[in-house]
């Protein structure tokens, strides 16, 4: 089952259930008592259930063309991404990392937008290593302080996709990526998030990044070095697991470009720390689609930001 949120003609924000990715269905049609924030429900024990079962039996539903999908977490809570966790990442960039604990940080709410909006390019003055990070989210849908390794995927709802867009020339500026993971509206998740049970075990699930047609990234999940279990166990040492927590798991390498491939092949046109084969920031007029076995399809347009001037506002 996919649940997602969603804007229509009748209201500025409602959550639907899909069984097909292409129809689907209101929750308050299906389900009036339930409240209309996905944070209560994957927090309401049995809701996700009920709501399947409901899926099942009800008869047609509205085709997704006909509405605007919105970020699916209503409000912002935490958002941890993790870096260096793809082994292929790691040796393009010659970093280290630990082999035990994975390297976490966090990014706000407004940092996001939902598939089919517009992620916006910084301005070429500010920055212009701007770089798709394609990545498995993983949402909390069970609360829990302490969670056993083997206990931490029953606290996991689903799962979803992210681009976590980066700014490297910030990410950079200190040991903090900081400013360099959170520049506005930089990033980008869903479409929607995808049942635990539907999508099974990530590491049998591939991911793939396209820039304009061509592919930029590809592998399989199992290159993961902190896998999901490990991380929710983790975090859950910190602090209290909250419904609508997201975790970005990291994004792999680039991939080789072919012989004709001369955009891939310039480095001179590469702004960042690491010049890679293969590896073309994004910039205005772009399109940036990321695809999981599974779960489908995150598709934005790229647009540039607003001048570097002094606004209020």
């Amino acid at each position: 089952m996919r649940l997602l949120a969603f804007r229509d003609a009748d209201t500025d924000r409602a959550l639907g259930v899909s069984a097909d990715g292409i129809t689907f269905h209101a929750v308050t049609a299906l389900a009036p008592d339930l409240p209309n924030q996905i944070e209560i429900v994957l927090g309401s024990n049995g809701a996700l259930d009920r709501l399947a079962a409901l899926l099942a039996a009800a008869g047609p539903g509205r085709p997704l063309s006909q509405i605007t999908l919105l970020p699916f977490l209503g409000r912002a809570n935490a958002f941890w991404a993790l870096a260096l966790n793809f082994k292929t990442h790691i040796a393009e960039t010659g970093l280290t990392t630990s082999l035990d604990y994975p390297h976490l940080f966090l990014r706000t709410a407004a940092s996001y937008v939902g598939s089919g909006e517009p992620i916006v390019a910084p301005p070429e003055q500010v920055a212009r290593a701007f770089d798709y990070e394609g990545e498995l989210g993983v949402v909390i849908g069970k609360p829990g302080r302490h969670i056993p390794v083997e206990r931490a995927l029953e606290h996991v709802a689903g799962y979803t996709i992210v681009n976590e867009g980066s700014v490297r020339e910030y990410q950079m500026h200190n040991r903090q990526f900081g400013l360099g993971k959170n520049f506005e509206a930089s990033g980008s998740y869903g479409p929607w998030m995808v049942t635990r049970d539907a999508f099974g075990d990530p590491t049998r699930h591939s991911i793939e990044t396209r820039l304009n047609g061509i592919v930029r990234q590809r592998s399989g999940l199992d290159d993961l070095l902190v896998g999901v279990a490990q991380t929710v166990a983790y975090l859950s040492k910190g602090y209290r697991l909250r419904p609508g927590d997201m975790i970005a798991m990291g994004t792999p390498g680039a991939l080789p470009p072919a012989e004709n491939d001369t955009e891939g092949r310039d480095l001179s046109r590469q702004y960042g720390p690491f010049p890679t084969p293969g590896l073309v920031h994004m910039r205005p007029d772009d399109r940036v689609e990321i695809e999981v076995s599974g779960l489908g399809v995150l598709s934005n347009p790229l647009i540039a930001d607003e001048p570097a001037s002094y606004r209020i506002g």
